[in-house]
């Protein structure tokens, strides 16, 4: 990756998000988030820096399609914790002004997956307890259901490192991230496509990204 995307005028996002957001009850407008999440020496002792990352696609009215970036960071995490901060940014941009959506969102980290389409669920019912014992990062697992409770979400998993464009490029944002400690304090114009020029001359990438999804494709995960 060449560089951080280019700043985006501060309202844009929220100007697209509004206009974007008008359909009715019965028709929400699709939205997809490609995520990641890094962390630097995951597991070993001592401040492990992290970071997490992701690329937001809207396909308008028009058929245009538009990116946004976003990443966050934290000086001694792990990639647990910020698989679930990829989610709870991600949810509050898309929230921003009262919007709501159908959001495909994934992932690599099948904690993140799994967590969201089926553990959450019975430790609501349970008060937030698990049957075994604590809940690891009880706080932002609480904090990403809040995050996402407007939205209908499919939640899809992707095997990661795997040439899977989109995917890839929330890796790089999220490395960097970790590296630089940065944050991108909301959406930012997207450097996906500079960035999957480069990947394609340097032969890292082949594929197409991943097409945009299609409504009737659409498959709500359980709400909360």
């Amino acid at each position: 990756m060449t560089g951080g995307p280019p700043s985006l005028d501060e309202d844009a996002a929220d100007r697209l998000i509004a206009r974007e957001s008008g359909a009715g009850e019965a028709a929400l407008p699709m939205v997809a988030v490609f995520a990641d999440e890094s962390c630097l020496g995951n597991g070993r002792e001592g401040s492990n820096p992290g970071g997490a990352a992701g690329v937001i696609e809207y396909r308008g009215p028009t058929g245009r399609l538009s990116r946004f970036d976003y990443w966050v960071s934290e000086p001694g995490t792990t990639n647990n914790r910020m698989a679930l901060r990829s989610v709870i940014e991600a949810f509050t941009i898309l929230s921003r002004k009262g919007s709501r959506f159908r959001v495909t969102f994934t992932s690599d980290s099948q904690y993140l997956v799994k967590g969201m389409r089926e553990w959450v669920h019975g430790w609501i019912a349970r008060g937030w307890r698990r049957k075994e014992g604590a809940i690891e990062n009880l706080d932002l697992w609480q904090s990403a259901v809040d995050a996402v409770r407007p939205h209908q979400v499919d939640w899809q998993w992707v095997r990661g490192h795997a040439g899977h464009a989109q995917n890839e490029y929330a890796n790089d944002l999220a490395v960097r991230a970790a590296r630089e400690q940065t944050a991108s304090d909301g959406a930012v114009a997207s450097g996906f496509d500079e960035w999957l020029a480069v990947q394609r001359a340097r032969g890292k990438v082949k594929g197409e990204p991943v097409p945009f999804p299609e409504q009737q494709t659409f498959r709500a995960a359980r709400g909360f």
